[in-house]
């Protein structure tokens, strides 16, 4: 889930980590009076989760309270590819010698954090990686040993950067990589992170995403935020067919059947066995099919849940048939799928044998399931299908 900047500047400050003394509103009034405090040139910022609000007229500079108050109305009414701000955020203007970039990103190739250093500013970030690929460091850590001073040192140092800058800058990417760590982040990024007059640093802005499987175990976190349970911070609103995905997941605490998101193709899927999925869905898509669905089943669902998945999937606006696939799994019982499935097809008045393309889940009680299918005549296959040949056939059915 994704973090509004203003959230996302309170958790850097509870990290410890030095922030401006910026301020959060809905109201046009009380941002003059932050801006009255704060007591000088200040910056308002639409707080929406999407890009470009600079581009979109979402963040406005002003001398005084009043001009504040003015762009703080306009900005309050401003939408911004497709979404409305929660509020703005009332920032001083500060004085800026120079911009660095700081951020800690999940790498999920080698299963560990990075964090990614860089002097040259944060903007365009990736552009400033192929120019000057000596302006920026990087450095893998693990997620389970204790972070050390050390290691940002290093990634800091192999930028160029030395002396005072260096020593008030390492416990400031120690303190962002410890923050990524013990909150869930898979991002956690400050940027940019701007050196003042005075030789002192501060976070003028931040991004942060949290996994959102996390959620549960920042509950306070999020209750101090005011971050509802209801919010699902996605990028877009849900659809009517992945509402309908939820109800059927929530029919019953066993297991997983309905985690639907919405495409538009011909092809529907009743897929899972996690890194499975993905690997069906992309097969799929390889072989020139068009999935209707990506979804998540497994966990021993119901035969309830599974069927109504099914049934879900089968009557999608434009769906011919549907693949039932999975990798090998130990803890899901292949007949249950198949009752479920084929009960789906017959209380829809289908031939279960004409609408499922291909049925491939290899796995417990899988010979109980292969005897269910052989009986309404539908065409399966066992573990020595790979999961790609299995997505050739539901293709080409």
């Amino acid at each position: 889930m994704r973090f509004f900047e203003y959230e996302a500047r309170e958790i850097v400050k509870r990290a410890g980590i030095p922030v401006t003394d910026y301020g959060f509103t809905t109201d046009a009034d009380e941002a003059a009076q932050i801006a009255e405090r704060i007591g000088g040139p200040t910056v308002i910022k639409s707080q929406v989760l999407t890009g470009g609000r600079m581009k979109a007229g979402g963040v406005k500079f002003a001398d005084t309270p009043g001009e504040a108050k003015q762009h703080a109305a306009d900005i309050l009414q401003l939408e911004i590819n497709g979404h409305m701000p929660r509020g703005v955020l009332v920032d001083p203007k500060a004085e800026v010698d120079q911009e660095f970039y700081a951020g800690v990103v999940w790498d999920g190739i080698r299963k560990k954090p990075v964090i990614i250093f860089s002097p040259v500013g944060g903007i365009d970030i990736e552009q400033v990686a192929e120019e000057q690929p000596d302006k920026v460091g990087r450095r893998h850590f693990s997620n389970i040993l204790p972070f050390g001073d050390f290691e940002a040192k290093e990634v800091i140092a192999s930028t160029g950067v030395t002396g005072k800058d260096l020593q008030r800058l390492v416990p400031i990417v120690t303190k962002l990589a410890k923050l990524f760590v013990e909150n869930d982040m898979t991002l956690a990024e400050i940027n940019p992170l701007g050196k003042l007059k005075d030789g002192s640093f501060v976070a003028l802005d931040a991004h942060m995403d949290m996994e959102n499987e996390a959620r549960g175990r920042h509950k306070q976190l999020l209750k101090d935020l005011g971050v509802g349970d209801e919010e699902t911070r996605e990028a877009r609103e849900a659809t009517p067919f992945e509402l309908a995905g939820e109800e059927v997941d929530a029919m019953d605490h066993r297991g997983v059947a309905g985690n639907v998101t919405e495409f538009d193709g011909d092809l529907g899927l009743v897929i899972g066995a996690g890194g499975g999925s993905l690997t069906l869905f992309d097969a799929v898509r390889k072989y020139g099919g068009k999935p209707a669905n990506y979804c998540e089943i497994g966990g021993n669902p119901s035969v309830k849940k599974a069927k109504g998945l099914a049934k879900l999937v089968l009557q999608k606006p434009g769906v011919d048939k549907i693949a039932v696939m999975m990798s090998i799994v130990s803890n899901t019982r292949v007949d249950i799928v198949a009752r479920g499935v084929i009960a789906a097809c017959l209380e829809l008045g289908m031939d279960p044998a004409e609408k499922i393309s291909i049925f491939r889940i290899p796995g417990a009680w899988e010979e109980e399931g292969f005897k269910i299918l052989d009986h309404y005549g539908v065409r399966y296959a066992d573990r020595t299908v790979s999961m790609h040949e299995a997505a050739k056939m539901a293709v080409e059915a």
